[in-house]
């Protein structure tokens, strides 16, 4: 089982850890995506699959080297899960999937951007990357992977 969870946590650091990337294709060039008559999902979504399959590869070979082993470390992983999730929940409020999508910046006559400053946005600009950091800590702490922790920096 510690096994599973060890795997499971790595590859979902490796997919935490891609997100900062993809969304660096998009806003430096979102005239660029806007002026596109398909959706840019057509090839940003396949770009990003093969940035999972990169850092899969790169950090493979450190996927079992472990800075600890306990079952106590999942305890405050679980607090961590849990602020992750309440984090995401509140990241929600007042946004609709489209703009938690990124669909205003993308597709044209989805001009709806505006900035919020209301809720948990008042404390944390972006929310959904803080809640992203809590679940990569989460796996980091609870499974002592190196790999976890350096995917996690």
């Amino acid at each position: 089982m510690i096994q599973l969870l060890g795997s499971v946590g790595w590859l979902a650091c490796v997919v935490y850890s891609t997100i900062p990337s993809f969304w660096l294709l998009i806003h430096p060039r979102a005239n660029y995506w806007r002026s596109r008559s398909r959706s840019p999902y057509r090839v940003l979504l396949p770009i990003w699959a093969a940035m999972w399959v990169v850092a899969t590869l790169a950090t493979a070979h450190w996927r079992s080297i472990s800075l600890y082993a306990t079952g106590w470390s999942w305890l405050p992983a679980c607090a961590l899960f849990l602020a992750g999730v309440a984090i995401y929940k509140t990241s929600g409020a007042g946004f609709s999937a489209a703009q938690l999508g990124g669909l205003p910046e993308l597709l044209p006559g989805h001009s709806d951007q505006r900035l919020v400053t209301s809720g948990i946005r008042n404390r944390v600009r972006h929310p959904i990357y803080l809640g992203h950091f809590c679940e990569m800590m989460a796996w980091s702490i609870g499974t002592g992977l190196i790999v976890c922790y350096a995917l996690t920096v």
